[in-house]
């Protein structure tokens, strides 16, 4: 059968075995791993996409020990009762034709946990917990406990392990005088360096024999100063390949840099040139990772010969049928990740399981499930914003006739504002899908429909869900009625000019996303997405054969706009942002020189700008001179229609920001719309 994307879908021979694609789903840690109760929803959740036609799953990290926790009591693959414990999810992976391999993960300094152990005794910024420095006993003793979970990961049934040699974890510690101040055999030059994670693919491959997997994945950069030298990345790479390694998995940044790698302000495919570098150097199989979220873009990279396998771990999330799609020409209907990390990593730092946020049955499998229902029902879902349209779908696919009612022209609701934020292109993806979705389900999509109580009780439906939105709340500031006030909406939906200089009033997530909007000018065209070369200048990327580590100075383009974001609240700005998106949303508008001010009380708005008081009593007096400010102070559900339908005896539901309104929340919102639709 031919398809559209030939590299992508070839077989890939490693000798012993044979992977179906070029597809692995990169290591992610959901939570599920760190406790067996939970192991038959972990089972689940790989077999489905063992199912979706994955080449090669990767599980989340286990630690070898005790002192390689990620937290206290993480998963960990230690003793043979563990191993007997994971063939539940071997088993489930290999009765759908899947092949699996476990990540041992020792996480080094980035060990919550009063256990950790480093090469040296230096603190990790991100982690309050100071390491213990290894004696060359316990250098030894760590390797043994690798090699000991790569042949207990072989008993389990396992197809192979990942070593994690990148992102600033224990073994990439080793590899850099940063974390590395050692003076015996296992620092000081390179060499000594290097002989940490050579050592142990060297004696695991030794212990698990020649048919069994061996993926590395090797730091290609660092991103932090004092990082690996380009010949120092080829040297070791080299050495891997000798040592035994059957796959080498690129890994890009450590997780203290201040560089963003992941999130969908970076551009898709942003370090495929960094794993093409080394093309050439080693004889086996390459993997290129970070940001790889549609077909198209995995088919190019394979194809122009930048790599030999793509690895995607929240695309995966997002659609476990992602291959599957793309083989059988489904591509427009895959569920694409959009790189937010509200649900996937925010979850994880924040001790949850993963999710994500357009596919909340992602580590769910097993409890959200949509079965046929036994008696149809009409259902009227009024809204088609990302609650509604999750909810409407869902129901549909279940079997319900479903009529969908949007007042607007288009489907999308906050979605399409926020595809309009520079950084936030790929949110259209998700318009697309719910587009296809909405059509293949069968639901009775009404546009330009504002939904009335009389119709809607008239219609005699079975349920009515309102998924109905937000209005912008009143900030009741003296003079907002002034003629260079403007909402939100009239900036993002271009509905009135912008000056050159502008007060951002408010600075929750959508304040920020205003003033990204105002100091980046002329956005791209629709579905391009950032510069990569504009990306890497802004942020300081650079080959690693001009600066170690591949870093460099940033050197950001000059704002378009003089913007200044205020907020009442005491807290820094943007305190309420997502976990680990909300320092890059706060550096990003810092390199634009966007002022951010805090606890202030809004005095006037007139001819000569806003006025405001601020201090510790708000003794002091500013004006802020401007040609426009913008009210983003936050917004408040609208449920017109609650009332009179309640009042009618109608059987009704709230989702969304009709529930709740506070800050937008899209992964709530899609949650709430899905679950609803699994249970009615």
């Amino acid at each position: 059968m031919t398809t559209p994307y030939p590299h992508l879908l070839a077989p890939l021979d490693l000798g012993f075995t044979t992977l179906p694609n070029r597809v692995l789903m990169g290591s992610m840690h959901t939570g599920l791993e760190d406790r067996r109760a939970t192991f038959p929803r972990l089972a689940a959740y790989f077999a489905e996409r063992a199912r979706g036609g994955v080449g090669l799953i990767v599980t989340g990290g286990f630690a070898p020990n005790v002192e390689g926790w990620l937290s206290p009591f993480g998963g960990r693959l230690a003793t043979p009762r563990a191993a007997l414990a994971h063939r539940m999810i071997t088993g489930a992976v290999h009765a759908d034709g899947g092949k699996i391999a476990l990540q041992i993960l020792h996480a080094g300094r980035y060990g919550y946990s009063p256990f950790s152990v480093a090469p040296s005794r230096i603190k990790a910024p991100i982690n309050p917990f100071t390491p213990r420095a290894l004696s060359a006993a316990g250098v030894e003793r760590q390797i043994r406990a690798f090699v000991r979970a790569g042949a207990l990961a072989r008993e389990a049934g396992y197809d192979g392990v990942e070593v994690m040699g990148s992102e600033g974890y224990f073994v990439n510690e080793f590899l850099v005088t940063r974390t590395n101040k050692r003076t015996d055999r296992w620092g000081g030059s390179y060499e000594n360096r290097m002989r940490l994670p050579v050592e142990i693919v060297s004696r695991l491959r030794e212990a698990v024999g020649r048919d069994f997997i061996i993926v590395y994945r090797i730091s290609m950069l660092d991103l932090v100063p004092g990082g690996s030298s380009w010949p120092e990345v080829v040297r070791l790479a080299k050495a891997i390949e000798a040592a035994g390694a059957t796959i080498l998995n690129t890994g890009i940044g450590w997780h203290e840099a201040r560089v963003p790698t992941i999130a969908t302000s970076v551009p898709r495919a942003a370090f495929a040139w960094v794993t093409r570098k080394l093309k050439g150097e080693v004889g086996i199989p390459l993997c290129t990772t970070n940001r790889i979220n549609v077909p198209e873009v995995a088919e190019r990279i394979l194809a122009e010969g930048s790599a030999d396998m793509v690895s995607m771990a929240r695309p995966l999330l997002a659609d476990a049928a992602f291959v599957k799609k793309a083989r059988e020409g489904r591509a427009t209907e895959i569920n694409t990740c959009i790189a937010c990390n509200q649900a996937c990593l925010d979850h994880v730092f924040s001790r949850k399981t993963a999710s994500c946020l357009v596919n909340p049955r992602a580590c769910h499998e097993t409890e959200l499930v949509f079965a046929s229902v036994a008696r149809k029902k009409r259902i009227a879902v009024v809204g088609a914003g990302p609650a509604g349209l999750a909810c409407a779908t869902g129901l549909a696919e279940r079997g319900h006739d479903v009529h969908l009612f949007e007042a607007a022209a288009e489907i999308g609701g906050q979605f399409n504002l926020a595809r309009r934020i520079p950084g936030k292109e790929e949110f259209a993806e998700t318009l697309r899908y719910f587009r296809g979705r909405v059509q293949a389900t069968g639901v009775t999509l009404k546009l330009g429909s504002r939904a009335a109580a009389a119709e809607l009780i008239e219609a005699k439906y079975d349920e009515v869900v309102l998924a109905t939105g937000v209005v912008p709340r009143d900030p009741r500031i003296p003079g907002q009625d002034h003629p260079m006030v403007l909402s939100y909406l009239d900036v993002l939906l271009g509905r009135k000019p912008v000056g050159r200089s502008v007060a951002v009033v408010g600075a929750g997530g959508i304040g920020f996303d205003v003033a990204e909007f105002l100091v980046h000018g002329e956005k791209p065209a629709e579905g391009t997405g950032p510069d990569l070369a504009l990306w890497m200048k802004e942020w300081g990327v650079t080959d690693p054969e001009t600066s170690a580590g591949g870093l460099t100075e940033p050197r950001p383009e000059p704002p378009a706009r003089k913007v200044t974001l205020l907020q009442r609240k005491k807290s820094r700005p943007g305190a309420g942002l997502a976990k680990t998106t909300g320092w890059i949303h706060r550096a990003s508008l810092k390199m634009k020189d966007v002022e951010m001010l805090s606890g202030v009380q809004y005095e006037r708005i007139d001819d000569r700008g806003l006025t405001i008081r601020f201090g510790e009593k708000l003794e002091k007096t500013r004006r802020i001179e401007v040609d426009n400010v913008v009210l983003c102070t936050g917004q408040e559900p609208l449920r017109d229609l609650e009332a009179p339908l309640r009042e009618a005896g109608v059987s009704l539901h709230l989702i969304g920001g009709a529930d709740v309104a506070g800050e937008l929340d899209a992964k709530r919102a899609i949650d709430q719309g899905t679950r609803l639709a699994a249970r009615l």
